[in-house]
């Protein structure tokens, strides 16, 4: 980007943001109803673009129309009808009880918009993760200005269409373009910050937060484990682990990252996953690159990035168990199981992102579990098993932002769990009541009465009287 257009952009991003500020004063007072007139006019443009979304989405990665609508147009649809269902009681003012020292008093919490928001997105879920947090930030109030990824432009065009026709740029803007874009954003003291992607970035982002005290939800990721033990339903388990690790390539953030495998059962688990890779991606037996239900890596940074953590892995012992297959000038990389993996191989090092699935086993549970704590906490994880001791004691011995037992990545969807991770993973949580807390300021007012309090006869001079009414007040609490 030349000089002159990079300073275009960066004046052009600052007057946007000046009359965002001016916006956010006035949206302090605005009723639910008219939140809940912009959700509902975000609805319609959603399901006005989404056959544009299905083509941006193919030309940027040969996403499958289908698995468009699936993992991005419904889950946006899904929240915003639950958020015009909820926002109204969302916004109430909550009274809170009062302790005997504050009789008289009314007290109560106020929800008020943080103000201008930024929304960084990336490029996995391009749409979903644009304006899922933007549904939250209508709902609390606030204004926004929106970045979404370069890596999918095709689908940010798009975006960038679908947010000018439907909003007012002083309310609601989107700008395209690379990290100058980004960087230029983040030198302004917005109010609140949402950015999904990687840990390394989320330490950028939360960085340049700091310099004006910015609060930040960081939807980051990481390394997220299934455990499946000898009681699992192999079948069932092979199903969904299929579906959560291949949907999107592997390019989700919440796919299943390696597998913890009882010793036992590791055999006939990779035989039945091998059988539902072929049923669901090979039906016709004309191999896997022509399907038309399995979609590319990204770009080529990512697909040889992918292509080196095999390589090293084979390098230093793995086997392939299932796949393999590379076709670079595709960017294809083949479902792909991997035994014999040891902790120090670069695959287990960091997040794979991709269709590459790393299966180590286990001898008994408290070795799975000291694996897992070994790492920084996931993003989720996922537990298949029938042994309800099994299940918590995993669960009571283990940390992680969200997950499933005897499931995959559905979690994400339930309009009333929160989303998100901890520490490594993640700060704050989103969708729901969880994301319009995020874009909230949780306000406490307390209203008292005029002339005599209780209160009053505890003020100073600190005389004998005032000191045993403390000591009395002091058994009261």
């Amino acid at each position: 980007m030349t000089a002159t257009i990079e300073s275009t952009i960066t004046g052009r991003i600052a007057s946007i943001f000046k009359a965002q500020q001016q916006t956010a004063i006035q949206l302090r007072t605005s009723h639910a109803q008219e939140r809940i007139g912009k959700l509902k006019r975000l609805l319609e443009a959603i399901q006005k673009y989404e056959k544009q979304f299905q083509e941006a989405l193919f030309q940027d990665f040969r996403k499958n129309p289908t698995e468009t609508t699936l993992t991005e147009i419904v889950p946006l649809q899904s929240e915003i009808k639950h958020a015009i269902s909820q926002v109204s009681k969302w916004t109430k003012p909550q009274s809170v009880s009062n302790p005997i020292h504050y009789l008289g008093a009314n007290a109560y919490i106020q929800y008020e918009g943080k103000g201008v928001a930024l929304i960084l997105s990336p490029w996995n879920y391009p749409i979903s993760l644009t304006l899922s947090p933007l549904i939250s930030a209508i709902c609390a109030g606030c204004t926004a200005i929106l970045k979404p990824s370069e890596l999918t432009p095709h689908t940010s065009a798009v975006l960038g269409k679908l947010i000018k026709e439907t909003f007012n740029e002083n309310e609601i803007a989107l700008f395209e373009g690379d990290v100058s874009v980004s960087t230029a954003l983040l030198e302004l003291p917005f109010n609140h910050i949402f950015f999904t992607g990687s840990p390394m970035i989320g330490k950028v982002v939360m960085r340049a937060a700091a310099a004006h005290l910015t609060s930040v939800t960081l939807e980051l990721g990481g390394k997220s484990p299934a455990f499946i033990d000898e009681t699992a339903d192999l079948q069932d388990a092979a199903e969904k682990l299929v579906w959560g690790k291949f949907v999107n390539n592997g390019q989700t953030c919440i796919a299943p990252d390696y597998l913890l495998v009882k010793e036992s059962v590791q055999k006939s688990l990779i035989e039945s996953l091998k059988n539902q890779i072929e049923k669901v991606y090979n039906a016709d037996k004309q191999g896997i690159e022509n399907s038309d239900s399995y979609c590319r890596i990204i770009n080529q940074r990512h697909f040889t990035r992918l292509q080196k953590l095999m390589e090293d892995a084979l390098l230093n012992g793995a086997n392939v168990a299932v796949g393999g297959k590379v076709i670079a000038e595709e960017r294809f990389i083949a479902p792909t199981l991997l035994t014999e993996i040891k902790p120090s191989m670069a695959i287990m090092q960091e997040e794979i992102f991709g269709p590459l699935l790393p299966i180590l086993t286990y001898k008994n549970t408290e070795e799975a579990i000291n694996f897992v704590n070994q790492s920084e906490k996931p993003l989720a994880m996922y537990i298949f098993s029938q042994n309800k001791n099994t299940v918590e004691q995993i669960l009571a011995n283990t940390s992680a932002g969200g997950g499933c037992v005897n499931d995959c990545l559905l979690h994400i969807g339930h309009p009333d769990l929160p989303f998100g991770g901890v520490n490594n993973s993640g700060i704050g949580k989103s969708h729901g009541h969880f994301g319009f807390m995020e874009f909230s300021n949780v306000r406490a007012v307390l209203k008292n009465r005029v002339g005599w309090t209780g209160f009053k006869l505890l003020y100073p001079p600190y005389t004998a009287k005032v000191q045993n009414l403390v000591s009395k007040l002091k058994k009261f609490l």
